[in-house]
């Protein structure tokens, strides 16, 4: 585990992030296995999860804390107060994951910016980057990487 945490703060300090650091998502899942105390941080909205589908990895700690709200995407007004009821122990591993890697990033900084010391982007996110055809989860993220999910 403490490779993977170092080759993840490394990309931190390489890219200058306002957080700990990123991980892929095959790093990701390597970390929760490893070590059940790892978090990982589902900001994605509560109609994503349903619709989209949600990762899955029998015990381990998973928490769902959205970035922003459905319908309307509005910012998640409650979203510190939700993650410190989540987890509450600010030296916790988190690693943040989204539909494609941005509002992870969010949760990772903001959290970093209110006190948490190993907060980490799951890069490419769940659902990866968009393919010629318009469609995702073929290109990059934790689906296109055949880590275990439940379709929706």
């Amino acid at each position: 585990m403490n490779d993977l945490i170092q080759k993840a703060r490394q990309r931190g300090q390489e890219q200058n992030l306002a957080y700990a650091g990123a991980v892929t998502p095959e790093e990701a899942f390597s970390l929760i296995q490893q070590d059940q105390s790892v978090v990982l941080v589902d900001v994605r909205t509560n109609a994503e999860r349903d619709w989209v589908g949600r990762v899955h990895i029998p015990e381990s700690q998973h928490k769902a804390v959205q970035w922003s709200l459905y319908p309307g995407g509005a910012p998640n007004p409650d979203f510190m107060r939700q993650l410190q009821d989540a987890v509450p122990d600010t030296n916790s591993v988190i690693l943040f994951l989204c539909r494609s890697g941005v509002r992870s990033r969010h949760g990772a900084k903001l959290a970093s910016e209110h006190g948490y010391t190993a907060c980490f982007d799951i890069l490419q996110g769940f659902e990866g980057d968009k393919d010629t055809h318009g469609h995702r989860k073929t290109l990059g993220g934790w689906c296109s990487a055949n880590l275990p999910w439940l379709g929706a």
